[in-house]
Order: C-alpha cells, then sequence, then structure tokens
C-alpha cells in the first residue's frame, strides 16, 4: 500500500470516526447503530476509490450510496431499525461494487494474457521447420 492510500484511508477512518460523534450526539437511536451507519460510509468511500470512474460496480456503487443516503435519514429521524437495515444494504451494496470491478479488472487482465499467448502462438506458427 503506499504512501498516498495509507494517508486517504487514515484520514477517510478519521472522519468516520467524527461522523460517528456527531451522529451520536444528535440522536437518540444506540451507539451501535451509529457505528454501523458510519462503518457503512467508510465502505461506500472505499468502493468510490476502487469503483473509481469504471462502468463495472457503477450501479452497486450508486445504490450502495443511496442506501447510505437512507440509513442516515432513518438515524436523524431516531429510527433505529430502519437505520441500521439500510446501513448493512449499503455496506452489502459497496462490497458487490468493489467485486464487480475487481472482476472486470481480472476478465480484462485474462484476456491480454490470452492475446499474448495467441500472437506467440501465431508467431511460432509462421516459422519454418528449419528455424525450429
Amino acid at each position: 500500500m503506499n504512501q498516498y492510500a495509507r494517508a486517504h484511508r487514515h484520514l477517510t477512518l478519521t472522519l468516520g470516526v467524527s461522523a460517528l460523534g456527531l451522529l451520536s450526539a444528535c440522536s437518540s437511536v444506540s451507539s451501535l447503530t451509529n457505528e454501523r451507519v458510519a462503518q457503512s460510509e467508510t465502505s461506500v468511500q472505499q468502493a468510490q476509490q476502487t469503483v473509481g470512474t469504471s462502468e463495472h460496480g457503477a450501479v452497486e456503487l450508486q445504490q450502495a450510496r443511496d442506501r447510505l443516503d437512507a440509513a442516515k435519514s432513518a438515524l436523524a429521524k431516531g429510527q433505529q431499525q430502519p437505520a441500521e437495515r439500510s446501513a448493512a444494504q449499503a455496506h452489502l451494496y459497496a462490497e458487490l461494487a468493489v467485486a464487480k470491478s475487481q472482476s472486470a479488472d481480472a476478465r480484462k487482465g485474462a484476456k491480454e494474457v490470452l492475446d499474448s499467448v495467441n500472437t506467440l502462438r501465431q508467431e511460432t506458427e509462421r516459422t519454418t521447420p528449419t528455424q525450429r
């Protein structure tokens, strides 16, 4: 992990803890619910970094953001169970977005290797028997 990634992860965790403090000060729901919403927010932020501008996982990332917004809204209204449910869904959609993005990257890499192997095979087949 490079220095930038470590610094960004540290900043993300710091922001998550700060958000947790603010949320617990503003609502009557349990601190566990506040923590779950904050963790989901961190998951969504990390998924955003992984997915970036890729089209793979973009739909799931948007769903994660939507569910996180719903969790925050429920939290602000003091609705513990809907907040926890939406936070859990946000986390799962964020994980799915990352998995789809990484899967697409892996397929692309595998295709590039296969294309290289095919090119080498074609080059080998072009040689005459005396050159082998």
